[in-house]
């Protein structure tokens, strides 16, 4: 989806800088596109010329053929203005206003002159000036988006020296009946003109009313999952960067539907500066749950080992401290993740600070102190999660996991960390849940992979089948990951390693992102 911002109201009093941005930018494309068409036919009017044996090269320097180089450069500035730096509403208003009265003024004469040095007997030269101020003001029309009311005041705008030059030039009647005529003619012009930017103008209402969700509007698809659709999308008031993700009633059912409401207001409780935050959450009229969240342009863990490798002991041994951080107030206030996974953790550099990990998407979260409320809604019974970080008691028991299942999957992601591989590798579901009950994992250094002892005794801690041989919480983990024997990873290392990577591959705002917080699209297991 691209932008949806109203631009049109730019054309009035409007400060959106989507919309600003938008007619800016239309701006600039009637400008090239109007270069282009009037290159075109400076170029095919000296040929014609030439060859008609009307003129020789002196006429590339006509009356007729300044006047055109004349309109080609404004429209040439217009081209350049709108295409640099941003522009307030008020100059914007000048330069749509200027470059179509300008060169449409210009090409007038052109085709006076033209018409006059081609045939000197015709006497309704004036129609050709006509044709070709038609032809702009319905371009732009068509190009730019304004109101109706300030569409009709560019093209009279451009009509007037139109009428003014077809009276003063020579043809049959008074000047008063042929500069009548040529009003009459460009009103009609004007009329269509106006007509098709109100019904530009009307759709792109319907479209910016479909796409706004109370006081936020979607600007673009950030990604697609089995659950919904996650949106780039703008507040009507504040300015901060948001998430909106809408849920699709047809995947989740109405008890589904049901339960993530209940999630959101369970999950909007967390502040912990590693947890993504839930800024708002809501139903549409017509029925679709949406909430919106912090949006953040940066790596999930799933990319970033994919792209980049397996990562350094440090590094690794920082980014799981954060993790434990956001766990450790989840588990605090009895709110287990379930589906804690490396594409639902994304890194990014942020206030100037490198290797800042959030946890995302907390939609299988589980209050363990069953104070939620309504137990009509709750997954009792089913097995949530993604198959390669599920604990053995998400399989065996689902109705019983506790926060000791979350510390499985997070030593599940260290391990993909730390080795470019899953604990177990399986071809099916069944395969892997068996894996996760009675498999002994390999351990990282068994893979050629250098590990710290101490490290790896933690990661291999996390991934015990019993709950009670795991680390005792996630504060203690973090605790005994700091005191490990990992190394320190400075903020000099992190800001060493993202100035290389934005060097070599510019950050695309949120693509990695679109798959993280879309992410339930990935396989779950059910039953």
């Amino acid at each position: 989806m691209g932008r949806v911002e109203d631009a049109s109201d730019l054309a009035e009093t409007s400060s959106s800088d989507g919309g600003r941005a938008l007619l800016q930018s239309r701006l600039a494309l009637f400008g090239r596109v109007m270069v282009l068409l009037t290159l075109l036919g400076y170029a095919m009017t000296n040929l014609v010329t030439l060859a008609s044996g009307h003129g020789g090269v002196e006429e590339l320097v006509s009356g007729s053929s300044l006047a055109m180089l004349g309109a080609i450069v404004a429209l040439l500035v217009v081209w350049l203005v709108a295409r640099g730096g941003p522009l307030p509403p008020g100059a914007l208003r000048a330069l749509d206003l200027l470059g179509m009265v300008v060169p449409a003024t210009l090409l007038d004469v052109m085709a006076l002159q033209l018409s006059l040095d081609l045939r000197p007997d015709l006497h309704s030269r004036h129609l050709v000036m006509l044709l070709v101020t038609t032809n702009m003001a319905i371009a732009r029309a068509v190009l730019v988006p304004s109101r109706p009311g300030w569409t009709a005041t560019v093209g009279c705008a451009a009509a007037l020296p139109a009428i003014v030059l077809a009276a003063a030039a020579d043809g049959p009647g008074e000047p008063q009946m042929r500069a009548a005529y040529a009003f009459t003619w460009l009103l009609i012009a004007v009329m269509t003109s106006t007509f098709a930017s109100r019904v530009i103008y009307g759709l792109r209402r319907r479209v910016r009313e479909a796409t706004r969700l109370g006081r936020y509007t979607l600007v673009e698809t950030l990604g697609a999952g089995g659950m919904g659709v996650v949106y780039r999308a703008e507040h009507a008031m504040l300015r901060r960067p948001t998430a909106v993700k809408l849920l699709d009633l047809a995947e989740v059912g109405e008890r589904g539907l049901a339960r993530f409401e209940r999630e959101v207001q369970l999950t909007a409780q967390l502040t912990h500066p590693n947890t993504i935050a839930i800024y708002d959450y809501g139903r549409t009229p017509d029925g679709v749950f949406y909430y919106a969240m912090e949006l953040v342009d940066g790596l999930d863990l799933e990319a970033l080992v994919r792209a980049h490798g397996p990562q350094p002991a440090a590094r690794v041994a920082h980014l799981l401290r954060q993790a434990c951080g956001s766990l450790a107030e989840a588990h605090e206030a009895g709110l287990v993740h379930r589906d804690i996974k490396p594409s639902n953790m994304v890194v990014s550099r942020r206030a100037g600070q490198g290797d800042v990990l959030k946890v995302l998407d907390f939609g299988l979260v589980k209050d363990v102190r069953g104070e939620s409320g309504d137990e009509r809604v709750s997954t009792h019974g089913m097995i949530v999660g993604t198959p390669l970080y599920l604990s053995p008691e998400a399989i065996s028991a689902p109705e019983n996991v506790g926060p000791a299942s979350d510390l499985y999957a997070l030593g599940a992601v260290a391990y993909w960390l730390l080795t470019g591989s899953p604990v177990f590798a399986g071809t099916s579901v069944v395969e892997l849940c068996a894996s996760h009950l009675s498999e002994r994992p390999v351990a990282p250094s068994a893979r050629g992979v250098i590990v710290p002892p101490r490290l790896e005794a933690l990661v291999m801690a996390c991934l015990a089948k019993s709950p009670s041989d795991r680390p005792a919480s996630a504060a203690t983990l973090a605790s005994a990951i700091a005191a490990s024997d990992s190394g320190a990873w400075t903020q000099h290392d992190a800001d060493a390693w993202w100035s290389v990577r934005e060097r070599a591959e510019p950050i695309v705002a949120d693509d990695a992102l679109a798959a993280t917080i879309a992410s339930d699209g990935a396989p779950k297991a059910s039953s």
